[in-house]
Formats: structure tokens, sequence, C-alpha cells
């Protein structure tokens, strides 16, 4: 992208960039993002391997300095239109919190400070911070929201259901906009939500798909397999499994219902987490095929495009992680979309 196309844009800045979800969302909105930050070496990797053009200002935000970013950039304090990101969540996440000795000693649980670091030093005119619901009870989320006020931001806090926003799974986030230029602002539900059958309905066998990341093979044991084929597909559960079938571990706890239990085509798929790719984690087996869901329909569900590029060489865990804590592209482009609207008319591609 030369000059001459960016240069009436938008400018955000990425921070705690993952694999590019919130990237991928903003330029939807019509932004350029001009700089990321993601400590992660694979992300990273993948973050360049879908938006080369964006320079990454750093790994650790902790260390990276926002006199070197807008030297770099040719920015001043208050240029910046947005600066947005989601600081790592698992530390507020609700598996986090029921064992609160480990949550409370999560050192990523300060990086939201950074964040507010950085707002401070680059006096953007917008800040967006997507997260987990649990972030809103933390000391240090109070903190940052009167730090933003403190000087002169307007702030909105909700927590919404990203499926009402065009994203085909129902995830529960807290977004926050804050503005210097009046009234931060969010976008309206969408009065129609995406289904699974819209979304990977249509997708090829797996195994000879042509695509790497869709033909990932599963290694499951033959009781494994078995259990499988046996529950029942549109929606069907493991409580639905005749019980000389069902797992002794699941007969001892039946807690973690959506454990082995399939997707239904006619409605929004569950949270896709990074563990998206084991039945033993979730919901996340196929609506009628005897498999769990691809990591590229995963990817999809997640609110990626069908060509967006992860290198398989960097292992299934790895990815199905950086899919699982992606920010869905639609659910940011709609807020940021709203929040553009304060500044004045974005230029889109």
């Amino acid at each position: 992208m030369n000059i001459k196309d960016t240069k009436n844009k938008l400018k955000a800045i990425d921070l705690f960039s993952g694999c590019g979800g919130l990237t991928l969302g903003l330029k939807r909105a019509g932004f350029d993002v001009i700089a990321a930050v993601e400590i992660d070496r694979k992300a990273r990797s993948t973050y360049t391997l879908n938006h080369p053009e964006v320079w990454l200002a750093g790994e650790d935000i902790r260390t990276t300095s926002a006199s070197d970013m807008m030297d770099t950039l040719g920015l001043k304090p208050g240029e910046l239109d947005m600066l947005a990101g989601c600081p790592p969540c698992q530390g507020f996440s609700r598996m986090r919190k029921r064992n609160k000795g480990n949550s409370a000693r999560d050192e990523r649980n300060a990086l939201i400070e950074d964040f507010g670091r950085l707002v401070l030093e680059l006096r953007p005119k917008l800040v967006m911070m997507e997260n987990v619901p649990g972030l809103a009870e933390y000391f240090r989320f109070s903190r940052f929201k009167k730090l933003l006020e403190g000087v002169g931001y307007l702030v909105r806090v909700e927590v919404l259901d990203v499926a009402d926003y065009g994203v085909p799974q129902r995830r529960k986030r807290l977004i926050v906009s804050a503005s210097l230029l009046g009234q931060p602002q969010l976008a309206k539900a969408f009065p129609l939500r995406s289904t699974v059958r819209q979304v990977i309905g249509n997708m090829p066998p797996v195994g000879a798909s042509g695509d790497a990341l869709h033909d990932i093979g599963e290694r499951r044991s033959e009781h494994v397999k078995k259990l499988i084929s046996l529950i029942p597909p549109d929606g069907g559960s493991r409580a639905q499994l005749p019980e000389e079938m069902r797992l002794d571990c699941h007969k001892r706890f039946s807690g973690f219902n959506d454990v082995y239990g399939r997707m239904a085509w006619d409605t929004v798929a569950p949270t896709i987490t990074g563990g998206c790719y084991s039945p033993s984690k979730g919901r996340f087996l196929h609506p009628t095929e005897n498999r769990t869901i691809s990591l590229r329909e995963a990817a999809m569900l997640q609110g990626f495009p069908r060509d967006y590029r992860f290198d398989v060489q960097h292992g299934k865990e790895a990815i199905a992680l950086m899919i699982g804590n992606a920010l869905p592209p639609a659910f940011i482009a709609a807020h940021a979309t709203a929040m553009a609207a304060t500044v004045g008319t974005v230029i889109r591609d």
C-alpha cells in the first residue's frame, strides 16, 4: 500500500495484536494500521504473513517506547486516531477465577497498566479495548478507566455478544470505547445472526482440499472414534450416548456439558477457544461429520476469511491458540466504524 492510498485514512496502532484479528477488523472499518505490538513469535510470524505492510513496533509491551514509535511513525502526541488492543485475558477468565490464587499471581494481569501508559504518552483521539467480561471486576481495570477519565476521555464500557455483530459464534466480551471527541460510540446490534451452516456448510472434505490448514488430520483412539460416531448429528451431545459408551470421567463428573458435543447447523457456534481442535475441550464436533471442526473452519467461525494465512509448521496447538485468542474481525469492524464516525469521514479501500 502506497502513501497515496493511506494519507487520508485514520491511523491506528494495534497492541497485543496476536495473529491479526483486531488489525483486520480495523482495516475493514477503514483504518490504516501503522504499527502493532506482539510478544509471541509464532503469532508475530502469522501477523506478518497477512499484514506485511504493518510495522511490528515491539515484542514486549512493557519495554515498548511510545516516543520511539512516534519518532519512527512521524507522529506527535494527539495525532494518532485510534489505539486499540486486548491485554491477555487468561488471568480474568472464568476458569482462572475458579482458582483465585493462580489468577491473582498471573503477571499478565498487570499489562493493562502498560496499555494505560501508552494512552497517556500517545494521547490518541480514540481508545478501544476488548476483553473478557471478568476484567470489569478487576481493580486495575477501574484504575485504567479512571486514568483515561482523568486526562479528558469520556469512557463507555459494555458487555456484548459478538453473535449480534456478524460473528457466527456466541461469545460475551467486554468492550471499552473512549474518546476525546465527545460521547464514545459503539455499534448497534445487527438484525440477523450468521449461522454455522452459512459459514462452513460448503467446506470440502478434510484431507484433500488443497488447503493445508483444513487438511490437518486427527489422531483418535478407536474407542473415541466410535463414541464420536454415536453422537447424534446437528447439535447432539454426549448425554445422548448409550451408558456403556460414556467415558468414566464423564460418569464421575457431569459438568462441562458441551464436551463431546456437536455444533448445530442453523445457529451460532459456541465460543471458539484454543481447545477447538479437541472434542474433550468443548462442543467442537462437526455438525454431521465424525470429526472436530478443522482449524480452517475454526478460523472462519472466528470471523477470518477463508484465505487468511497460517503456517501449519507452527503446529496444531499453537495455531488453535492463536485462533481462539483472536479478536473476531467483524465485531471489531462494527465498533471501529461507529467510533470512527466521531472523527470524520473515513476513506475506505
